[in-house]
């Protein structure tokens, strides 16, 4: 996938670049001016931890994966203030051809404030608009409501109980969201 901004009603999605990536490992002032935008103490949200961006920044520089792209979400929101890091998101392959997984995190301070939904509503409608994609997959833990509520708002299902609904890790488990029109 070919990375490129977005713009939602009140988000910048700024595609992550291999610079980008190697400074919020490395740098978050750098992060800052890359992005420019304020990068929180708080930073990085959950589930993105050092071992995941060690797999992004990987997965950039080999440039395998058409569909891997993450974008940095910055609130550009005059009526909340400066431009600020709240989260990130995006998608990657899946090895169900046809399909790409989609994750997401929101720091906890920014969550219940509707960005996951309106990213991931965006994320989704490029993801469609990639050609052969007729199916989008998440995992997450039965426990992150918030999280299971952004995928439901945006029209996924879950995929069930037991195997078929499992997500990729233990624990997880699956939403799937269809291509309105595809045939599968």
């Amino acid at each position: 996938m070919n990375p490129f901004h977005i713009r939602t009603d009140r988000l910048d999605l700024i595609p992550a670049t291999l610079e980008i990536l190697e400074a919020d490992r490395d740098d978050h002032q750098k992060l800052a001016r890359l992005l420019s935008a304020a990068v929180p103490g708080s930073w990085p949200p959950p589930l993105l931890d050092e071992e995941t961006l060690g797999e992004f920044i990987r997965m950039t520089a080999e440039n395998a994966d058409p569909f891997f792209i993450t974008w940095y979400w910055v609130r550009d929101d005059s009526a909340e203030g400066s431009r600020v890091l709240v989260g990130s998101g995006g998608t990657a392959s899946a090895p169900v051809p046809g399909t790409v997984l989609i994750g997401y995190s929101v720091l906890e301070e920014f969550q219940r404030r509707g960005y996951a939904t309106e990213a991931v509503r965006h994320i989704v409608a490029a993801a469609f608009a990639l050609p052969g994609i007729r199916r989008i997959v998440a995992t997450t833990y039965p426990d992150l409501v918030g999280s299971i509520r952004v995928l439901e708002k945006n029209g996924f299902t879950c995929a069930g109980e037991g195997p078929a609904g499992a997500g990729f890790e233990e624990g997880t488990v699956a939403y799937v969201l269809e291509k309105p029109g595809a045939s599968l």
